[in-house]
């Protein structure tokens, strides 16, 4: 099936400059809101403490339960609905660790049930993270993207050349760097899920970019004097039926989960479904435009005979 034809002839090395000029805004946009916002939205699984999910059987008023919990002297409180509105269930974090979950749940049950009433709510669990736990998993969480970026790296240079292996670790900094600014600017929680969709948009991003570069090989052999801008234009429209109908299957699954999944997997699908759009057009705009770029710059052995 092929939704374009493999002879269109849509300009993108033409855009490159566009390209490059729009990826620069968004990753500067993307650092300022980190910068504003001190970093990401860590979730308990890097800053460390406590959250405690409860759901009400109507509405309340989010002061109410802050100024209740108060009370019992919580350090750090912050409360954030979970899910639909109408779910009327909210998430509680304090930065307060303890190991005595039991006791910890106990006293946020205690509070509210004097302020709210008897059978009005449910704590549905109690999660606590210690401190240096959340340090080790932050900086193990980094290591396993800047890990995969050097093997990415090592990988295409083996395969293809250097050029192309910059290309494409570029093109996955690019997509990694808007994704968590995406998720800074909506001021979303940071956790191990959001690492785990960082790498799998990752695996997508470079496998997306890697067809992309085949061709470009496989068109530079068979026409070795073609001009390198006409040829990877060519390799990109050529593949370029072939990454649409990738993108859309893929976007199907994730708006089935984004819809049905529930609030545990929306920010995991939600993210995924950022990185795919993304990483779709670093591989179609950034990492083969790049290496006309480097070729501009640094001609290879070929060229230059």
């Amino acid at each position: 099936m092929e939704l374009i034809k493999p002879d269109t002839q849509i300009d993108f090395v033409g855009k490159m400059r566009i390209a490059f000029t729009v990826s620069l805004i968004a990753i500067a946009v993307s650092i300022a809101s980190l910068v504003v916002h001190g970093g990401p939205n860590w979730g308990i699984d890097f800053a460390g403490g406590t959250v405690v999910q409860v759901k009400f059987t109507g509405g309340v008023d989010i002061d109410k339960i802050r100024s209740t919990l108060e009370g019992i002297h919580l350090e750090g409180i912050t409360i954030q609905q979970f899910g639909a509105k109408t779910d009327y269930e909210y998430l509680i974090r304090t930065a307060e660790s303890t190991e005595d979950l039991k006791g910890l749940s106990g006293r946020v049950e205690d509070a509210l049930q004097a302020a709210f009433g008897k059978g009005a709510f449910e704590v549905r669990r109690v999660e606590v993270v210690g401190a240096k736990v959340g340090k080790d998993l932050t900086q193990k969480g980094i290591l396993a993207v800047v890990f995969s970026w050097i093997a990415m790296l090592a990988y295409i240079a083996w395969r293809f050349e250097f050029r192309f292996a910059v290309g494409g670790i570029l093109a996955l900094v690019h997509d990694t760097i808007i994704t968590i600014g995406v998720f800074s600017l909506l001021n979303k929680e940071f956790s191990l899920v959001i690492v785990a969709a960082l790498l799998t948009i990752i695996g997508y991003s470079i496998n997306d970019t890697i067809v992309i570069y085949d061709r470009i090989r496989e068109n530079r052999k068979k026409n070795v004097r073609q001009d390198l801008g006409q040829l990877i234009n060519a390799s990109i429209n050529q593949t370029l039926s072939r990454t649409i109908l990738t993108v859309l299957t893929v976007v199907i699954v994730l708006a089935a989960i984004l819809l049905f999944g529930g609030a545990v997997m929306f920010d995991f699908a939600f993210a995924i479904l950022v990185g795919i759009v993304v990483g779709t057009y670093s591989s179609i705009f950034i990492a083969s435009p790049f290496v006309l770029a480097w070729e501009r710059v640094i001609p290879s052995k070929r060229k230059r005979k």
